[in-house]
């Protein structure tokens, strides 16, 4: 049996975080209004979701699918499932997206609404600059991999 490569181990764990991530956006719409409260999303989007609104759910959604889609391209990097289309480039701006929603830590006057907490914006740019990191170091360690060439 084949052990996995450094690369492989950290495409594994990143897609484990998007997938994570995933969920977690979907138990929001489960948990409603007092989920979207704890975890950050803002007193607007709380109030619309308590007003049986289908704008937060809708947009929850999305935002679930893009990071199952972004899991999945990590467990493709990882050979785990069938090779994606533009599989390098796709890791390469996922990684970015990560990392640059992260930067926020460092710049958060670029990201400011009035209806997001400062703790907030500082812990969830914390948890995207690991995953974009995480994401960034897979892809680098597994790059030759994600050639395409057999």
């Amino acid at each position: 049996m084949n052990s996995l490569s450094q690369g492989q181990m950290w495409l594994i764990a990143g897609g484990s975080l998007s997938i994570a991530a995933s969920l977690l956006h979907l138990g929001c719409i489960i948990g409603g209004p007092e989920w979207y409260r704890f975890f950050g999303a803002g007193e607007r989007v709380a109030q619309a979701a308590a007003r049986g609104s289908w704008v937060p759910a809708a947009m929850t959604s999305g935002i679930a699918a893009v990071l199952a889609i972004w899991a999945a391209y990590a467990f493709s990097g990882a050979g785990l499932i069938a090779r994606l289309p533009l599989l390098r480039a796709g890791l390469v701006v996922i990684s970015a997206i990560y990392v640059l929603r992260g930067m926020v830590l460092f710049f958060p006057s670029a990201f400011q609404r009035p209806d997001l907490s400062e703790s907030f914006l500082r812990w969830s740019s914390i948890i995207v600059l690991a995953f974009g990191l995480v994401y960034a170091i897979g892809t680098w360690r597994a790059w030759n991999s994600l050639s395409g060439e057999a």
